[in-house]
């Protein structure tokens, strides 16, 4: 089986060597899974995360964390840590030579890990439409809107790079007719646009 051709005879190698197999076979196989879970959405971190954001002080509600030390990374980091080990030690490097060097094998799986689902996040949060980039936009009345707050009506307006339907209201006292261009001023409730037509 091919397991076992991967497998070292156990009775044939060292304590040091035994330790790395040990600490790399189950990692393995967890990353695996972990792997699997990504891909398919799993959700593999929920509730697992070791929160140590290397800007922890950077504040505000769109931030995405840089995460370091996670259930993925840490798991990458002992299957590397493991797999390159083995390979050093078949090198005939010297122990402290392969520890040193695993482990900095594996901070640098972990680091482009980290790296890699930081970005992935950014990407996915850059496709989220975030309401307070539309104030100052212009845009075109696309459904009457009444004036003095009397109801919604629509607006059509290029918002991150695309053009977006938006209901809208405004304290202008005569009603927006349709195709009129208008100004964003602000955002009522996280989803309605106050505008004013353009010129008032």
């Amino acid at each position: 089986m091919l397991i076992n051709s991967i497998l070292p005879n156990w009775s044939e190698i060292g304590m040091f060597e035994q330790v790395f197999w040990i600490l790399t076979i189950p990692s393995t196989v967890i990353f695996l899974i972990l792997l699997v879970l990504t891909v398919f959405g799993g959700d593999a971190d929920t509730g697992v995360d070791v929160d140590t954001d290397i800007d922890s002080d950077i504040s505000g509600g769109d931030y995405i964390p840089f995460q370091f030390l996670s259930l993925k990374n840490i798991v990458a980091f002992f299957t590397v840590f493991g797999w390159s080990g083995i390979g050093f030690i078949t090198a005939g490097f010297a122990y402290w030579l392969v520890i040193l060097l695993a482990t900095l094998c594996g901070l640098l799986m972990m680091l482009s890990m980290a790296t890699l689902f930081y970005f992935m996040s950014k990407l996915a949060e850059s496709g989220t439409l975030k309401m307070k980039n539309a104030i100052g936009k212009l845009g075109e009345v696309y459904l009457v809107i009444p004036g003095d707050r009397g109801g919604l009506g629509k607006v059509q307006l290029n918002v991150q790079g695309s053009m977006r339907t938006l209901d809208a209201i405004t304290d202008d006292k005569e009603s927006i007719p349709t195709s009129s261009i208008i100004q964003v001023l602000d955002v009522i409730d996280d989803h309605i646009l106050l505008v004013k037509k353009q010129g008032h």
